[in-house]
């Protein structure tokens, strides 16, 4: 989604369940974005859900990188709900989060303690904190929402301590494009394979985000931006950073049974669904 950075909202959070006051309606208008109007089904589909992928793969994966601790200082940039930010915490660290949705932000605050400091601005607007006091920043499968990406990246170097790291972690762009990759199987040898049809193009894609029990009412949209991975590097080495880590994570699901199982599980060892990277603020 496009981010609007001329207004900010500051959260100064007393108890959980604590509402966001707009600074005017005009404004919550102007910024409404398009995950505000599922933020309550998202929420839903994270807390509700022991088997998703950010339970199963992210979770454990992102606190082992970052190995969050007593004292340390961390940003979740485009946080949502408060899912990874609440996790983070729970380790001992210090968090500030933010999001450009309000709605979101709301949820974030009534589900977590009070030792979370949340703001309701644009990924590329950061001037609620101050440069060099944050140990590292993260943006977790949000930076593809995201349009502004070298602006973003210039925010996170700069609330950055010397030598501090931004962690992002994205669908894996090489495999999982939007109208550009899809499962296929061929018939001959009875494997399944993945089929790309695009991958080098940047391209901006509409994508459906509304809840099934509401399709045949109304629809909701969000935007992704595919890009190559090297349109993140070289974003991330023109704000100043260099990248130190890259991991490939896979899915943990299983087939049910049938003919095609064992391949559809061989592949998913194969295949990658995210990608982290790792890069020190130079």
């Amino acid at each position: 989604m496009k981010n609007n950075s001329d207004w900010r909202k500051r959260i100064d959070q007393k108890k959980p369940g604590t509402k966001p006051e707009p600074t005017s309606e005009d404004a919550l208008k102007k910024h409404k974005t398009s995950w505000n109007s599922v933020a309550k089904w998202y929420d839903v589909l994270l807390e509700d859900s022991t088997d998703s992928y950010q339970e199963k793969v992210i979770l454990p994966n992102i606190l082992r990188i970052i190995s969050p601790k007593k004292d340390m200082k961390i940003l979740d940039i485009a946080c949502g709900q408060g899912y990874f930010s609440r996790a983070f915490a729970g380790k001992g660290a210090m968090v500030t989060a933010c999001d450009i949705a309000p709605e979101l932000i709301e949820i974030a605050i009534q589900n977590s303690p009070k030792n979370i400091s949340y703001t309701t601005t644009s990924a590329d607007d950061l001037s609620f904190k101050e440069g060099n006091s944050v140990d590292t920043a993260v943006i977790v499968l949000a930076i593809q929402n995201i349009e502004n990406i070298v602006g973003t990246f210039a925010e996170a170097k700069r609330v950055l301590k010397p030598g501090g790291k931004l962690v992002l972690v994205l669908n894996h762009p090489a495999f999982r494009i939007v109208g550009g990759s899809s499962w296929q199987w061929d018939a001959g040898p009875q494997k399944q394979y993945r089929r790309i049809d695009s991958y080098m193009s940047d391209s901006q894609h509409k994508i459906d985000m509304t809840p099934a029990k509401d399709r045949q009412i109304r629809k909701t949209f969000t935007v992704s931006f595919h890009r190559p991975l090297q349109s993140y590097f070289k974003a991330l080495h023109k704000a100043g950073f260099a990248v130190a880590r890259l991991e490939e994570w896979i899915s943990h699901k299983e087939s049910q049974k049938g003919p095609r199982a064992e391949e559809e599980n061989r592949m998913r060892k194969e295949i990658p669904l995210f990608i982290c990277l790792e890069a020190v603020k130079m």
